[in-house]
């Protein structure tokens, strides 16, 4: 075998191991302790963000005029030209339609860039469950997996 050969094998091994582990971790829940920046979880997410920034999340999760949310809201942060965004969000929707104390609400990083740093976001769907008092439950990189999410949302919902 020529050396073109081998060069060729090791750059297929290499895309097709990248490739398996991207799918593993795509639409995995992970849990604040579980990833870094364990504060996360800690601090109230409202705590680590610029006040106008706070004040709009704050506002999808607990609406004007009630004392407060739902048991989970379901934080969807997209870009305007993902393709897996949008599954995402039909799978949320109808997830929060279906379960009650679920709320879904979106939020496009292409016109708010800055909330990416803060939040910890790197790709996009990202989705970051929070309890009424803006405590992140867990996030979920890429398209949820519904079983899973259905399942992380028992413990959190009536």
């Amino acid at each position: 075998m020529s050396p073109g050969w081998w060069t060729l094998a090791g750059v297929l091994l290499a895309v097709l191991t990248l490739g398996a582990l991207l799918r593993v971790r795509t639409g995995r829940i992970t849990t604040p302790g579980t990833f870094r920046g364990e504060e996360r979880g800690r601090r109230p997410v409202f705590e680590q963000l610029s006040p106008e920034m706070a004040e709009a999340l704050r506002g999808a999760v607990r609406p004007h005029g009630t004392e407060s949310g739902a048991a989970v809201t379901l934080v969807q942060l997209s870009t305007a030209f993902c393709a897996p965004c949008r599954h995402t969000r039909v799978l949320l929707s109808a997830l929060a339609e279906r379960e009650r104390g679920v709320r879904h609400v979106e939020f496009d990083l292409s016109r708010h860039p800055e909330w990416s740093t803060p939040l910890g976001v790197h790709t996009t769907p990202t989705t970051i469950a929070l309890d009424p008092n803006g405590h992140e439950l867990f996030r979920i990189r890429g398209v949820p997996r519904r079983e899973g999410l259905t399942e992380a949302l028992r413990s959190y919902v009536d």
